[in-house]
C-alpha cells in the first residue's frame, strides 16, 4: 500500500514537535523550545493552558456538536462573556472555525447590507486564502494561481490618507484593514490613517471592517488593536487566539448589519458548537483574569528596547516594528533562513512579509524567556555576520 502524504504547502523547520505547555514546546528528541511562532499567533494564551483545556474536556464529555438551530448553555455563556470585551456598538456575532471564514462572512454581509460591490483593501494586507478573503489579500503570489478571483476589490496604499479619500467612494460596500498587518510585515497603522478611514466610510455610508484575526485579543497591549486609536469598526473579525488554541473565529457586527441578515444568508457546520463556545469563554476568562493586554504591552516594550539595543551594539541597520507582543525585525532582505536557524538556539519564530522576522510569543513569557530570546538572536546574528 502506498503511503499517504501531506500536500507540501509549508516550508519545514526540520522538527517533530511532540508536546507543548504554556510558552514552550518539545521535540521528539527531548529538546525544549521557546515558542515565538505560536502557530501564527494562535497559541498566544499558551500551549495546553489548563484553564482552557479543562473546561473544553468537560464540555467534550457533555455535548460536542450542535447547530445554530438549537440553543445551548455554552453559547449563552459565551455571549455574556463577549459582552465584557466587545464595544457596545458590536452587538451581533456569528461564530465560525477559522479567520478566513470570519472575513468571508464580513465581506458577504457588507455587500448585502449596502447593496454595493466594491471592496477596498490595502497593500501588504493578508485576510485569508479562501476565494473571497484571498481577493482582498495583497500578495500576488497567493492570488495569481487562482484567478479570476472575486471582482470589485481595489487596493490602496497602507497608511496613505490621500488614498483613503481618492479610493473610497459612494460605490464602496466596505473597507477592510488590519490595524497591525501581520503576514504583510508587522506594519502598524498610523492614527491619522485609521481616523481617516472612519471618517470617509461614514461619509460614503460604507462599512469599516477591522480584521483582527492575528492582532486582536490582547496581543498588541489592548484587547483589540483598534482601541489604541479610539476608532471603532462596523464589523470586526477575530480568530486565532480567541479560542486559546481551539479552532474558532467570529465576526462581530453593529446592529445595522446584524439585523439585516436573514435565515439562509450564511451558514456553517461547525461554527458555534458547544466546545468552541466553551473555548472562547475560557480564553476570555484568562484574558481578563491575567490582565493579558497589560502584560503584552509591558513585555513588548521590554523586548522592543532590547531588540533595538542589540541591533545598535551589532551596528546592524535593521528596523524593529510592531506593537505589544506582535513584533518584527526588518532584515531588509529575506529572513527565511534565519527563521529556521533560530531553532538551533532554542527559539521558534516565523517570517512576515518579504523581509521581517516575526516574534509572536505567548503572554506568559518571563524575564528569563526574554533573555533567552536575546541570547538566541545575538548568536544567530553574530553567526550570520
Amino acid at each position: 500500500m502506498s503511503k499517504v502524504e501531506i500536500i507540501n504547502l509549508y516550508r519545514k523547520y526540520g522538527l517533530k514537535i511532540v508536546k507543548g505547555y504554556m510558552q514552550y514546546v518539545w521535540d521528539d528528541k527531548g529538546n525544549k523550545y521557546l515558542d515565538c511562532h505560536t502557530n501564527y499567533g494562535a497559541a498566544f494564551l499558551g500551549h495546553c493552558n489548563p484553564r482552557i483545556v479543562e473546561p473544553i474536556v468537560k464540555q467534550l464529555n457533555r455535548l460536542m456538536m450542535l447547530p445554530y438551530s438549537f440553543d445551548n448553555d455554552a453559547r449563552d455563556r459565551v455571549l455574556e462573556d463577549l459582552s465584557k470585551i466587545l464595544p457596545k456598538k458590536l452587538c451581533y456575532v456569528f461564530f465560525q472555525s477559522t479567520g478566513t471564514e470570519a472575513v468571508e462572512a464580513a465581506l458577504k454581509f457588507s455587500r448585502k447590507v449596502t447593496k454595493r460591490k466594491k471592496i477596498v483593501a490595502f497593500e501588504h494586507s493578508f485576510h485569508g486564502r479562501t476565494m473571497g478573503s484571498l481577493s482582498a489579500t495583497w500578495k500576488l503570489k497567493y492570488r495569481e494561481p487562482y484567478q479570476p478571483l472575486i471582482p470589485g476589490v481595489v487596493f490602496g496604499k497602507f497608511n496613505s490618507v490621500e488614498d483613503v479619500y481618492n479610493i473610497i467612494d459612494d460605490n464602496t460596500a466596505a473597507v477592510i484593514v488590519e490595524p497591525v498587518q501581520g503576514e504583510g510585515g508587522i506594519n502598524v497603522a498610523s492614527p491619522d490613517f485609521l481616523k481617516a478611514l472612519r471618517e470617509r466610510t461614514s461619509e460614503t455610508n460604507s462599512l469599516l471592517i477591522f480584521d483582527e484575526v492575528q492582532c486582536g485579543f490582547g496581543r498588541t497591549g489592548r484587547i483589540w488593536a483598534f482601541q489604541h486609536y479610539n476608532v471603532e469598526p462596523d464589523i470586526l473579525t477575530a480568530g486565532k487566539a480567541v479560542g486559546g488554541g481551539y479552532p474558532v473565529s467570529f465576526v462581530a457586527t453593529c446592529k445595522e448589519v446584524g439585523e439585516a441578515m436573514d435565515i439562509g444568508d450564511h451558514g456553517t457546520t461547525y461554527g458555534g458548537n458547544p466546545v468552541a463556545c466553551t473555548a472562547v469563554s475560557a480564553a476570555i476568562n484568562v484574558l481578563l483574569g491575567d490582565n493579558v493586554p497589560e502584560q503584552a504591552l509591558e513585555k513588548g516594550r521590554v523586548l522592543t528596547k532590547k531588540f533595538q539595543e542589540l541591533l545598535g551594539e551589532l551596528k546592524l541597520d535593521f528596523n524593529v516594528k510592531g506593537l505589544g507582543l506582535m513584533l518584527g525585525i526588518d532584515f531588509r532582505r529575506n529572513p527565511e533562513d534565519e527563521a529556521i536557524r533560530l531553532k538551533d538556539y532554542g527559539v521558534l519564530a516565523v517570517r512576515a512579509g518579504e523581509t521581517v522576522l516575526r516574534f509572536l510569543p505567548p503572554y506568559m513569557i518571563n524575564s528569563e524567556d526574554i533573555e533567552h530570546i536575546m541570547s538566541a538572536l545575538e548568536k544567530l546574528l553574530t553567526r550570520k555576520t
